[in-house]
C-alpha cells in the first residue's frame, strides 16, 4: 500500500458488498492522515457502520475522529440532505413566489427519488466546492450497482440541464436547477480527471466478486473513470496442511485469483491478508494494512455445537401457505441472492407457484442459479427497461390530450435522471402485488439501497391516503404496497447475516429500521457458518472464537427463529448445489 504515499485527491473505494470496502477505506484514511495528511473520511453508504468500526458518532458535519490527528468523518445521511435540498430549492424561489407555486414545488420534492438525488447533491458539493484544508478525500461508497448509478448522476444531470431550462420535476423547478449546473459539471470533470481522481476496486479472492470488480471497472471507465486500482482483501493461506476446511478456504482463493477477469490483470494490484479478529476500532484498522500477521490463538473450551435449526426447516414453515411475499433483506456479500435462490427451489420442490426476482442493480440471480428450472418463473427489476416502460407508459395515457408544446415538456420532465427511480418503485408494487397468487421470492439490493426503496413505498402510503381523504372526505380501504409489507401473513422477511460483528449488526439495525416502519423480519439466516466444522488452522480457530461471541449475541434478543447454513467448500451455485444446501 506505499502507493497511498502519493495518491491523488480524490479516492473512492467500492466493490461487490462485503468484500470489505469500509474497512479499507478507513484504514487507507487512516494511513494517510498517520503520515501528516488532512483527510476527510465520506460515508455514501446509508447502510455504512464506520460509526461502529471508528466508535465515533457520524453526522452530516465533519467531526474529528478521536485518536487521529488530521482525520474528519462525516456522513451523508439521506434523510437530512433532502431536507436540506427542499429547503434550498425553496430559497431559491424568493418571496415573490405564491403560496400555491411554493405547495407545489414542495409536492414535486416529495417524490420518491428526491432523497437520493438529494444525497447526490451533498457529494457533488465536496468534489465541486474548494474543501481546501483537506489534502485527500476518502469516500466509502455503497456497494457496486449502487455507487455507479451515483457517479453516473454528475453527467447525467449536467446533460440534462444543458438542453433544459423550463419545466419541473421531482427535483422542483428547472430554473433553480439551472443555478446548480457549474455544480455538477465541476463534479463531472473532478471525476474523469485520473490527477485527481481515483477509484480503489475492492475485491475478495472469490469469482463473483472478481467478476464485479471486472464490470464495474468497464463501467467506471465509460464514464471517464480511467485511474483505477486493485485490492483484493481477506486473501488466506493455510498453516495446518491437513484441515480440510483451511484447505477449501484456500483452494477457493487461489482458483479465483488464478482465473481473474481480463479487465482486472492490467490493474495496479495489492493483496490484504484475512486477519485473525473483526476489523472493529482503530488498533484493528492500523493492523489491517500492515504487513505484520495476525495474532492467532486456540480454543479454550471444547467445540460449541450448532443451536439455530437447520436451513431445510425454513422451507417447511414458508410452505404451509400458498402464496405470499418472501424478500430476503441484508449487507452486501452476507449471500443474499444465495438464499433467495435456494428458498425458491425448496418451494417448488414443495409444489408451490414460484417467481424469483430482485431489485438488486447487480443483479446475480442467473449466476447464482445458472439455468433454466421448469415451472420456476425468473424476473429482474431492470431501471433502464423499467424507466423506458414508465415514459411510454406516461406519454400513451397523458399525451392524447396535451397539445405538442405540453407533450413535449412532458417528455422534458420525464427524461430527467430521477425518473429511473420512480420506474424502479413501480415496478416493485408490481412484483409485491403477484404475491397474492403464490410466492414471489425478492432477493433485495443491499441494505441502503432497500431502505431507499421501502422509504418510496411509505412516501407513496402517504400521497394515496391524502389524496383519497382529499377527494372523498373521508378514509377509503385501499391497499398499498406497504400495507402488503406491514402484513405479516403477506410478507415474510428474511434477515441474512454473516457470524461476525459488522454484518451481525447491520442485520440488527436493518431490523430496528423495519420495526420503525411496523414492518416484523420473520426469520434470520447465518450463513457460511464455519462453528461445526472443527478446525485445526489457528488463523480460522481464532475466528471461530468470534463466532460463538456472534451466535449468543443473536439468541440473546435478537432473534428467536434462526437458521444456519454451514460453510461450503465451493460455493453453492448452480441446481444440484443449491438443492445440497437445501438438505443441511
Amino acid at each position: 500500500m506505499k502507493w497511498l504515499g502519493h495518491t491523488t485527491r480524490f479516492l473512492f473505494f467500492t466493490g461487490k458488498g462485503g468484500v470489505g470496502k469500509t474497512s479499507i477505506s478507513a484504514a487507507a484514511a487512516i494511513s494517510l492522515a498517520d503520515a501528516g495528511k488532512r483527510v476527510l473520511l465520506v460515508s455514501t453508504d446509508a447502510a455504512s457502520n464506520l460509526d461502529e468500526m471508528l466508535n465515533v458518532k457520524m453526522s452530516n458535519h465533519p467531526a474529528p475522529v478521536p485518536g487521529v490527528k488530521g482525520l474528519d468523518l462525516i456522513n451523508i445521511d439521506p434523510d437530512d440532505a433532502a431536507q436540506a435540498y427542499r429547503q434550498r430549492v425553496m430559497d431559491q424561489m424568493g418571496e415573490a413566489a405564491t403560496q400555491d407555486a411554493k405547495v407545489t414545488v414542495l409536492e414535486q420534492l416529495s417524490g420518491a427519488c428526491t432523497t437520493e438525488i438529494a444525497s447526490f447533491d451533498e457529494f457533488s458539493s465536496l468534489l465541486a466546492e474548494d474543501c481546501s484544508r483537506y489534502d485527500h478525500i476518502v469516500f466509502d461508497t455503497a456497494p457496486s450497482g449502487h455507487t455507479l448509478r451515483l457517479l453516473s448522476l454528475p453527467k447525467a444531470w449536467s446533460g440534462f440541464l444543458a438542453h433544459h431550462d423550463q419545466g419541473a420535476s421531482c427535483l422542483g423547478p428547472h430554473s433553480g436547477l439551472k443555478m446548480q449546473e457549474a455544480r455538477f459539471n465541476q463534479a463531472l470533470a473532478a471525476l474523469s480527471n485520473p490527477a485527481l481522481t481515483c477509484v480503489v476496486l475492492v475485491a475478495r479472492p472469490e469469482t463473483s466478486a472478481l467478476g464485479e470488480a471486472a464490470r464495474t471497472s468497464h463501467e467506471l471507465k465509460a464514464l471517464g473513470l480511467s485511474n483505477q486500482r486493485l485490492i483484493i482483501n481477506g486473501v488466506f493461506h493455510a498453516s495446518v496442511s491437513d484441515d480440510p476446511v483451511a484447505r477449501a478456504f484456500e483452494l477457493q482463493g487461489i482458483n479465483a485469483l488464478a482465473h481473474i477477469p481480463d479487465a482486472l490483470k492490467a490493474l495496479p494490484k495489492d493483496e490484504v491478508p484475512l486477519r485473525a479478529s473483526d476489523i472493529v476500532g482503530l488498533a484493528a484498522l492500523r493492523a489491517l494494512l500492515s504487513e505484520q500477521p495476525s495474532q492467532t490463538g486456540t480454543l479454550s473450551s471444547p467445540m460449541q455445537t450448532m443451536t439455530a435449526k437447520r436451513f431445510g426447516l425454513l422451507i417447511d414453515d414458508l410452505s404451509k401457505q400458498d402464496h405470499g411475499l418472501i424478500m430476503v433483506m441484508g449487507k452486501g456479500g452476507v449471500g443474499k441472492t444465495t438464499i433467495a435462490v435456494a428458498l425458491a427451489l425448496g418451494l417448488l420442490e414443495k409444489r408451490k407457484t414460484v417467481h424469483l426476482s430482485t431489485t438488486d442493480p447487480a443483479a446475480h440471480v442467473a449466476e447464482t442459479l445458472t439455468e433454466q428450472v421448469p415451472g420456476l418463473r425468473v424476473s429482474r427489476i431492470d431501471p433502464k427497461v423499467e424507466t423506458r416502460k414508465y415514459i411510454e407508459k406516461i406519454m400513451a395515457a397523458k399525451g392524447p390530450a396535451l397539445t405538442d408544446d405540453e407533450k413535449a415538456l412532458l417528455l422534458e420532465d420525464l427524461q430527467s435522471p430521477c425518473t429511473e427511480e420512480v420506474a424502479v418503485f413501480h415496478a416493485f408494487s408490481h412484483i409485491v402485488a403477484q404475491a397474492r397468487n403464490g410466492f414471489v421470492v425478492l432477493d433485495t439490493a443491499p441494505t441502503g439501497h432497500s431502505l431507499l426503496l421501502m422509504d418510496a413505498a411509505g412516501a407513496y402510503h402517504r400521497q394515496m391516503m391524502s389524496t383519497f381523504e382529499k377527494q372523498t372526505g373521508t378514509s377509503v380501504n385501499v391497499v398499498t404496497p406497504l400495507m402488503r409489507l406491514q402484513d405479516p401473513d403477506y410478507t415474510k422477511i428474511i434477515l441474512v447475516t454473516l457470524p461476525e460483528v459488522t454484518p451481525v449488526s447491520q442485520a440488527s439495525a436493518l431490523q430496528e429500521d423495519l420495526r420503525r416502519a411496523n414492518i416484523e423480519p420473520y426469520a434470520w439466516v447465518l450463513n457460511r457458518s464455519v462453528l461445526a466444522a472443527k478446525t485445526k488452522d489457528p488463523l480460522l480457530v481464532s475466528r471461530l472464537q468470534g463466532e460463538v461471541k456472534q451466535m449468543k449475541r443473536i439468541h440473546d434478543g435478537l432473534s428467536d427463529n434462526l437458521f444456519a447454513i454451514p460453510f461450503q467448500a465451493e460455493p453453492p451455485v448452480g441446481v444440484a448445489a443449491l438443492h445440497v444446501l437445501l438438505a443441511r
